[in-house]
Order: structure tokens, then sequence, then C-alpha cells
């Protein structure tokens, strides 16, 4: 008879149903075991929920910039053309509905796909049993709905439980005027002054769209700059839209409490003063979900931050068990959890796998303008991680960019003196997620400035300031 390889997965984020596809096609008897809904919170809370706001917000911007650049004007017979008053508004209620039906759907496609590979969805939460079998095996036991309970058994458990939002101690969201990054769909009317108490990606993310919305938003940083670990260029790129654009961005400002007074919320900072607004967001970062899992007892090394430790290949120190996604802190990204769900079940199953290889991840800020970066960094080469030559393009100079009206933006990349091979690059631009994918290539593949500067690009268009960057950085190259 012939043998099957039972696989676990605690988890169903992109970490989780990935690796469950990936196992049910290698052959193996397949368990995704998940509290919540396939996706995770990357489908039903945080990236498809966020994403869809921000393409909302996104509109709104276009409208409110098109006849100052384009010259296009949204006649309204109540105003009079001259008028600067916005004529164009937002139902955030029904945003909000249509946000939550969409993230619903993916998560019902994803179901329908794992459970079409053959992959068992098992409804619960799951706590791993301390020690191995004699055959290597572990048991898994799962408390499912109604206070059941079902023991599984696995020759591989992968871990992919993701994380849920940090909270300030004396700023405990109350889902109605004081919100994390989860409640917020639930709202029905747009914030008149929204509060976001934090300037990372999430934050960021958050405080332009709701600006663009139509929300009067003051961005509590407690940095110097908004996004402090992105491209610092970047950085200042955005700061000075979201200024420009009226938001109040209040810089080395680390907020200490939040509290209700009637129908408002005031936010307290370390150095004694006080904010008001309608409501507050608090979007300080992510807790992994790895306590009350018998990680530990089961022999899995955590960190002081809860995050389990790997290593490229997704194992931990326990044998047998890997673990992928946000609950190892590697990098927050659905795309990063993918990848490292996939690795570990190539591995176990003794398929063909690389090592993860974080240098080849392109990223994205979904700001307006958005912020897309892979490979080496700014940082990297000022820190001297790594020697490398960079050129930065304004994106003034593109003739796309003038027809469109964009006026803030670059491109930059990096590569090696001598070779000229790129090692990073970093896109601001409107949809700037869909211009990196060249620079992605490009670094993932080892090529050089030059072969980017020989290759067609599109007149006019944005990736043709790709090209003309790679031009400059072999010229530089060259008479160096």
């Amino acid at each position: 008879m012939r043998y099957v390889t039972r696989i676990v997965i605690i988890g169903g984020g992109p970490g989780g149903y990935e690796a469950a596809l990936v196992a049910a096609q290698l052959g193996a008897e397949v368990t995704v075991v998940d509290c919540d809904g396939l996706g995770g919170a990357s489908v039903l809370t945080d990236c498809v929920p966020s994403k869809t706001l921000i393409a909302t917000a996104e509109v709104m911007t276009n409208f409110d910039s098109s006849y100052e650049e384009l010259g296009i004007r949204v006649e309204d017979t109540t105003h009079d053309p001259d008028d600067p008053a916005r004529v164009v508004g937002v139902d955030l209620g029904k945003v909000n509905r249509r946000v939550k039906r969409l993230a619903l759907a993916q998560s019902h496609d994803i179901t329908a796909s794992v459970t079409r590979a053959g992959v068992r969805v098992l409804r619960g939460r799951a706590r791993l049993s301390p020690g191995q079998a004699p055959d290597g095996s572990r048991e898994v036991v799962v408390t499912t709905p109604g206070d059941g309970e079902e023991r599984l058994t696995a020759d591989a458990v992968l871990v992919a439980t993701g994380g849920h939002p940090r909270e300030i101690p004396d700023a405990r969201p109350d889902g109605e005027r004081i919100l994390n990054w989860t409640q917020v769909y639930d709202l029905e009317e747009l914030p008149e002054e929204l509060i976001v108490v934090g300037s990372g990606v999430t934050g960021a993310e958050f405080a332009g769209a709701y600006q663009a919305l139509g929300s009067q938003v003051t961005l509590v940083s407690s940095r110097e700059r908004v996004l402090p670990g992105e491209d610092p260029d970047a950085a200042a790129v955005l700061e000075d839209v979201f200024r420009r654009r009226g938001m109040n961005v209040m810089s080395r400002s680390r907020a200490q409490s939040a509290k209700r007074v009637g129908d408002r919320v005031e936010v307290t900072l370390q150095d004694g003063r006080t904010i008001t607004g309608s409501h507050c967001l608090v979007a300080v970062g992510a807790i992994p979900n790895t306590a009350d899992m018998g990680l530990e007892e089961a022999g899995v090394e955590l960190r002081e931050s809860g995050h389990i430790s790997t290593d490229r290949v997704s194992r931990t120190s326990a044998p047998g068990v890997y673990a992928a996604g946000d609950c190892t802190g590697v990098l927050a990204l659905a795309s990063v959890a993918a990848m490292q769900g996939r690795i570990a079940m190539y591995h176990f199953l003794g398929d063909a796998v690389g090592p993860l290889n974080l240098k080849a991840v392109s990223a994205n800020v979904f700001t307006d303008p958005e912020i897309a970066t892979v490979g080496y960094s700014q940082a990297d080469v000022d820190a001297g991680t790594i020697d490398a030559r960079a050129v930065k393009l304004p994106l003034l100079r593109n003739p796309r960019a003038k027809m469109q009206g964009i006026r803030d933006g670059f491109v930059k990349l990096f590569c090696r003196p001598g070779t000229g091979i790129v090692v990073g690059g970093v896109v601001v631009a409107p949809r700037a997620s869909e211009l990196i994918h060249p620079i992605s290539i490009a670094v993932d593949n080892n090529l050089t400035v030059e072969q980017i500067a020989k290759a067609f690009t599109v007149y006019p268009s944005l990736t043709g300031s790709i090209a003309e960057v790679a031009r400059q950085l072999h010229t530089r190259k060259t008479v160096e």
C-alpha cells in the first residue's frame, strides 16, 4: 500500500493556502485548520479590503486634480463653475459594503480552489501537542465550533497564523471612534476629522486614502519623517504631497493615549500636547498570532517579539514544523508569506527548491503616488552593505507624465560599479506597483544597466524613464 504524506497547515492566509495547493499537487494529504476563513487577514481585513478602499480614493484624487492638471471640469448646476467647492463626494457606507463583499468573495474563491485540489478545510483553533511520535509524526489538537475536539496526525506541520493589530495600552479601540485597521470597514459615514496614529505603511496608506475621500487628516508620526523604513527620497516626496494636499503631518510626535470625550476623540502626545478629532485610527504595527498554540512546548523557538524563528527554507527549530508569513516576522508581505509556504512544502516533500531570497522581493506602498521597491536600498548603500552607484530621474522630465499631469515621483536604479549589474530600484509614481516589475526581473536575473538601456520601450510611456536611468548609469559607469 502506498504511504501518503500527511500535512497539517495551521492558518489559511497566503502562506497557508498557497502551501496547501503545492502539497496537494505533490500528492500529500492536506488539512488546513483555520478559524476565520481562507485568505486570512490578508484577504479579509488587510490587503484586499484596504487596497479596495484605496482604489476608490484614487478615483477621488483623479477627480480633484482633473481641472487643475487636465482642464476637465465636473459641471454641477448647484455650484458656480468658478467655485472650488468639491462636487464629487463619497458614500462611505456603500464603499465599505463593497469592500467587505469583495473580501468575502475572494475568500470563497480561495476556499473553492483548495477544496478542488483535494484539500480538507477544517474550521477551528489548533494547538501542537508536545513531542513527536516514534515515527516522527506530530499531533495537532483542533478545537472546533461548539467546543468539539479533533486530533490530527501530521508528518509535517506548517504554522501560518499571521498577526493582529498592536494596541497602545491607553488607546484601546472601541470600534466606533477609536479604531484599528480591521474595524474601519464598519464605518457608515466618512470621519470628518481623522487622527491617524502611526506613519508606517499602514498608517500612511490609510491617511492618504481618507484624505482623498474627504476627511481632514492629522498623521501622528513618532519619527522624523513618514515611512521611516522606506527610501528617504521617496518618503520625502510623499510627505510633501501629503502636506500640499492639506494633511497635518506631525513629525517626532509620539501618541501616549487616546480617549473619547463625548462624540470626539482626544489624543495626548508624550510631550503633553493634545489633539482632537472625530475619529482616531491606531496603526502601530502587528503582533504575531503565536500565543496559546503549544509552540514552545513542541520545541519551536520564539523570539522575544513572539515571532517564530525560521531558516531560509521555512524550518523552525522543531523537526517537522515549518512556519510562514507574518508570524515569522520576515517581511509582512502576502507575496513573501506565499513564497515561504511554497518553499516549506517543496522542501519537506523533496521537490527542487531554492532558499528564500529577500533581495529579489518587490514591495509597494499603496499611497498616492505609490512607492515600489526591489533589491538593495539606499540605506544599504549608505551603510556600506553593498557598493553600488545610483541615478535618480524625476518623472517631471517624462513626456507621458507631463501628458497625464503627473508632477510627483521619480525612478531610481542601483547598479554595481564595473559590471553595471542592477541590484535595486525605487519607483515613485501612480501605479508604481506595475512599473517595478521590469526592475524586479533585472534584479532577479542579474541584468546590467546596458541590457535595460538597449531594450525598447514604448514612446511615450512611464517605463521610458527606467530605460533613461539605465542609460545614464551605463554612461556614468563607462566614464568612471
